[in-house]
């Protein structure tokens, strides 16, 4: 497995409970600012589901992964719902609400 894809399993770890990240944020954390997609393909291939909370990182806009490797969209919203994660009308996150803010 490579640097990147530990970079980004570390810092997913750090996303607190009742928060979420977007794929953008992750990768420039990581310094890689334009590597969005490729956060995604690692978080696809997981190799600790439910130590790396995955289901927390969003796209930018809120929208959920259409292709969330354990359970798909569904999933990914319930396992959000549980940790109190808020929801628009349209089904994307409120990202004002629930966006993980560094401090």
């Amino acid at each position: 497995m490579g640097h990147f894809n530990e970079q980004v399993y570390e810092l997913v770890k750090q996303i607190p409970t009742g928060r979420v990240a977007s794929y953008g944020q992750i990768a420039r954390m990581v310094g890689k600012p334009r590597n969005a997609r490729f956060v995604g393909f690692a978080l696809h291939s997981n190799p600790q589901p439910g130590i790396i909370p995955c289901h927390r990182v969003v796209f930018k806009d809120g929208s959920l992964a259409p292709g969330f490797a354990f359970g798909g969209p569904d999933a990914q919203r319930i396992l959000l719902e549980k940790e109190g994660i808020l929801f628009l009308d349209d089904g994307r996150v409120d990202m004002e609400q629930c966006s993980w803010e560094i401090t």
